[in-house]
């Protein structure tokens, strides 16, 4: 899986002008399945992002993670993170997991959070979805399972 996770002072996703999901300080998270990914993917990368210590501390240092401080976590699929850029001016995204699997997992990944005791909000799979946000720092950090 892939994920982008930026420290928000807040943030929010809509579908068709209705907020889905919205958080106060915390970590919006973009992610995308790739083909080989498992229901033990999705949950590693999420116990790793809820124990990053990207958040700060009392003197302002990232020191603290989203367990410690018990802030939200915003999950919206973002399939486009499987861009593949090399040729030509389109990007292909065939390194997506097809939509029933990075569904499945897409859930699994929020289902993870949840059963670590993190206030988690999402959008909707496979919506034209708008995210607001305000990116605190900015912090803005990717990562990349080994599928």
């Amino acid at each position: 899986m892939r994920a982008v996770v930026q420290r928000v002072s807040e943030a929010r996703v809509s579908v068709s002008g209705q907020v889905v999901g919205q958080i106060g300080a915390g970590l919006v998270i973009l992610v995308c399945a790739m083909p080989d990914d498992t229901a033990e993917t999705a949950r590693a990368l999420a116990a790793k992002i809820a124990k990053m210590r990207i958040l700060a501390d009392p003197d302002g240092k990232m020191n603290l993670s989203l367990l410690q401080t018990g802030g939200g976590a915003l999950v919206v699929s973002q399939f486009t993170l499987a861009a593949d850029t090399r040729r030509g001016n389109r990007p292909g995204f065939s390194a997506a997991a097809p939509p029933d699997l990075g569904r499945a997992l897409y859930r699994e990944f929020a289902a993870a959070l949840r059963a670590l005791g993190m206030p988690t909000e999402t959008g909707r799979f496979g919506a034209d979805m708008q995210v607001s946000l305000t990116n605190d720092g900015p912090i803005t950090i990717w990562l990349d399972s080994d599928g």
